[in-house]
């Protein structure tokens, strides 16, 4: 179902403009993403616009622009550079087809409905990794910046780092250097009218045909791209499998984060559903014609509303503007110097660092700079699905046991001491202190976690003088399976120690459970009540039934 807004063409001449100004920032993020995944110049072109056209088209953030970014072109240079060594011949196509499922589950992750899900990640966990695809997009840069021959991995560039930096090409590195300094320091005034990037790109291949003895991107393809059919290998199956889910993920995460700037800039509110699903359905085909995956872009999306882009047209618009410089500017991009794309991912890669938090990190607990670090380190030295797998873990991990030492905090053991009675009425006060211990009231507070479920039972076991036990639910909304498990073991123990149990105050969802479980049939009907104050004076009437208040 294509896209459907209120006022699709109210905002043409905004939208033109928007959609021109994100294809021009486009052209040489595009090339240059292309270089750098080792697909070539024109897979980053048909990434931005397969992805571009189509996750418009059915996508749910109106003035959202998607193409490949920086993320997905890390992710998608080791998938490539993988499936091309296992089989040099098939490889390219094993690459395609894994961009093709990371599409599908893209738009199996909308039908689902688990875009609320995507971003739900730790932030330590997304600054880590961002940070770590940061580095990585610059280390893999210093070697064309360098005028040597890309290198496929980390380790092989800082293994190599010492040789390359011995045989530099001055001419490459000058043409480095004036890119960085035009992308880092271009006057905001010239960079309203000209991006920064494509400034670079400009004169650094002007600057370059004085120069000798250059690395260019040489010549790329012109005219419609040809279709790349799905290709398998059932040897190689769960490898793909695994990379399409790794693409998929973080094309969505990518392209989520942008669709909140996005809603925030606009004052609207995206459909996350919907976008996962246009997402998906871009990078599907542009897996069909060898385009690199993508995303929503953060940069051309923010530059796409600041010049008037309102509606999906401007992404549509950007596409459209992109494939005309294909079909006709092959010519001219043949003569850009690696150099140059290098300084211009060597700007994408320092933006992409985490700066916000880094600067912040050493006030954050112990734990958390330990996490993004860690995050950090495996992004750059492992691979990223290791990275968000072991940092989700372990953030989960200390949320549980943050949650676990909350929640027992609030649970309490009430007897005869009446500096326990604070949230009790004088007639329940005056029940427990007359009691003389022989009443234990265990009060349970807020929702009830597995986290917990151990520590509950444990808070009992020094608890031997009562007779009868009152569980309080009163302020419990619901409980999870292994919280009922573990009352029934207090249950049980109790009714092997001759002590009586009752029940309060359980909520519905609380009953439901503790039926569902054939736990609440431990205990007789006339012991379950909804009031504590009447659980407290009918457990007195049975240790002593003369007893008035």
């Amino acid at each position: 179902m294509l896209t459907s807004y209120g006022g699709f063409f109210n905002n043409f001449k905004g939208d033109l403009f928007g959609g021109l100004t994100a294809a021009i920032v486009a052209l040489p993020l595009a090339l240059a993403f292309g270089v750098a995944s080792g697909a070539g110049p024109v897979a980053g072109m048909y990434g931005a616009i397969f992805v571009g056209l189509f996750a418009s088209l059915f996508g749910g953030t109106p003035s959202q622009v998607s193409g490949p970014t920086g993320p997905m072109t890390v992710v998608m240079a080791g998938i490539f550079t993988h499936f091309v060594a296992l089989d040099p011949v098939s490889g390219p196509a094993m690459a395609f087809t894994v961009v093709m499922l990371g599409g599908a589950f893209q738009v199996l992750f909308g039908v689902f409905r688990l875009g609320q899900f995507i971003t739900l990640m730790p932030f330590p966990v997304i600054s880590g990794f961002m940070t770590g695809i940061g580095t990585i997009i610059i280390l893999l840069q210093l070697a064309p910046l360098l005028g040597a021959a890309s290198v496929a991995n980390v380790l092989e560039v800082l293994q190599q780092l010492p040789t390359i930096v011995q045989s530099v090409n001055v001419n490459a590195l000058l043409l480095g250097v004036v890119t960085l300094v035009i992308v880092f320091f271009c006057p905001k005034a010239l960079a309203k009218f000209t991006p920064p990037p494509l400034l670079a790109m400009v004169i650094g291949t002007l600057l370059s045909l004085a120069f000798s003895g250059v690395d260019v991107i040489g010549e790329i393809p012109t005219g419609l791209p040809s279709l790349h059919w799905p290709e398998f290998s059932l040897g190689l199956a769960k490898e793909m499998v695994i990379s399409a889910l790794m693409l998929a993920t973080l094309g969505s995460i990518d392209s989520l984060l942008t669709s909140l700037v996005a809603d925030n800039m606009t004052r609207t509110q995206h459909k996350s559903e919907r976008e996962l699903i246009g997402q998906g359905i871009g990078n599907m085909l542009a897996g069909l014609f060898g385009g690199l995956p993508g995303a929503g872009a953060t940069m051309r999306t923010v530059v796409n509303i600041r010049a008037g882009g309102r509606t999906p047209l401007s992404g549509i618009f950007h596409a459209v503007i992109l494939l005309a410089i294909v079909l006709g500017a092959g010519s001219f991009a043949a003569h850009i110097p690696l150099a140059v794309l290098a300084g211009i991912l060597i700007k994408v890669g320092i933006d992409i660092i985490d700066w916000r938090f880094l600067k912040r990190v050493h006030n954050a607990p112990l734990f958390v700079m330990f996490l993004m670090v860690a995050v950090w380190g495996l992004t750059v030295f492992v691979d990223l699905i290791t990275a968000v797998a072991v940092g989700v873990f372990l953030a989960n991990i200390y949320t549980v046991k943050r949650l676990t030492e909350t929640q027992l905090d609030s649970v309490r053991i009430i007897q005869d001491d009446k500096k326990d009675h604070q949230l009790l009425n004088k007639h329940e006060s005056d029940m427990l202190t007359a009691a003389a211990g022989k009443i234990l009231l265990y009060q349970l507070n807020g929702p009830l976690s597995y986290a917990a479920a151990k520590g509950i039972s444990n808070k009992l076991i020094a608890c031997t003088r009562h007779e009868i036990l009152l569980l309080d639910f009163s302020n419990v909304p619901h409980i999870d399976v292994s919280t009922v498990m573990a009352l029934e073991e207090v249950v049980l123990d109790s009714h092997l120690a001759a002590q009586r149990v009752m029940i309060v105050g359980a909520q519905r969802a609380v009953e439901l459970m503790l039926n569902r479980m054939k736990v609440a049939r431990l205990i007789p009907n006339e012991y379950h009540f909804t009031e504590r104050q009447a659980a407290l004076e009918a457990a007195y009437s049975l240790m002593s039934p003369d007893s008035e208040f």
